[in-house]
């Protein structure tokens, strides 16, 4: 048996069970970035338990083209601005969220700022990134996830009912 280096992308899936275990725990993840961007709204839509789609969709702060090209990156954050981990004060600062996401589903952001003119899209596809690209939306961020650990299919025998995947992110919230 030979030893060798995984692929990056194959290193991010398995990353990402860490971080996204079922359709609460990423819905969680994106509620708290939510907060952490000043929303005062928060609208969750789930399909099938969240496991064929979720949209989260808020009026925070909203991100531009470069933001939302790092906000897909691992270990990305606005949330520590002096790396000091003893001075932590928002919900989520790893910046492993999104990132896990992108890599085990189908993921689009469309974000924008309230001080832009035009708001911005970008996809990730299983690990694969798209180019952001101009989109029209309000101010805030609007996240969809589809097809839930489609990438990672041996996650999905984990999944409990629709039911009780819904039950759990109600919970959660």
């Amino acid at each position: 048996m030979t030893l060798r280096r995984l692929p990056e992308t194959t290193v991010n899936r398995i990353a990402a069970g860490e971080v996204i275990e079922r359709p609460a725990s990423a819905v969680k993840e994106l509620v708290e970035n939510s907060l952490d961007a000043g929303a005062r709204r928060i609208e969750v839509v789930l399909r099938e338990g969240g496991r064929s789609l979720i949209v989260l969709d808020d009026d925070g702060h909203g991100m531009n083209a470069a933001d939302l090209s790092l906000c897909i990156e691992r270990h990305a954050t606005s949330k520590l601005p002096d790396d000091d981990l003893m001075a932590i004060h928002h919900l989520g600062f790893r910046g492993e969220a999104l990132p896990s996401i992108g890599a085990v589903a189908r993921l689009r952001i469309d974000s924008r700022r309230a001080d832009a003119d035009t708001g911005w899209a970008i996809q990730v596809d299983g690990g694969r990134v798209g180019s952001p690209e101009p989109s029209s939306r309000a101010r805030g961020t609007r996240v969809e996830v589809r097809d839930l650990f489609f990438a990672t299919p041996a996650r999905l025998k984990f999944l409990k009912t629709d039911r009780a995947e819904f039950g759990a992110t109600l919970d959660m919230i």
